[in-house]
């Protein structure tokens, strides 16, 4: 299944989210990123059961930006919203880039 946990993870190649101040991991430890990430990587797995891959990452896609628009509003509470959107878009792309050119995946 997608993105399948088993748990080997390169935690020194980890890209474990963006460092900026809107992105921060809070000062969590690349294991305990990676065994949150696989918490929702087995929900998406179980739900893979009964929702088509095609439509289960964009209903991810569209939980995770529901998310962000959440922290940047009401938990951030950051002034410009365009500079968070922007670092969101980046760090989505170099973490995707990141996962498609894992073998693994």
């Amino acid at each position: 299944m997608a993105g399948d946990n088993n748990n080997e993870h390169n935690h020194d190649d980890m890209q474990d989210g963006p460092t900026d101040e809107y992105g921060t991991t809070g000062g969590l430890t690349p294991e305990r990123f990676m065994k949150i990430a696989d918490k929702f990587i087995d929900i998406a797995n179980k739900q893979n059961n009964r929702v088509p891959a095609t439509d289960l990452h964009m209903i991810f896609l569209f939980a995770a930006t529901r998310y962000h628009a959440h922290v940047c509003k009401n938990v951030i509470e950051a002034e410009d919203q365009e500079k968070f959107v922007e670092e969101m878009t980046r760090a989505f792309q170099e973490m995707l880039r990141n996962h498609l050119a894992d073998p693994s995946v």
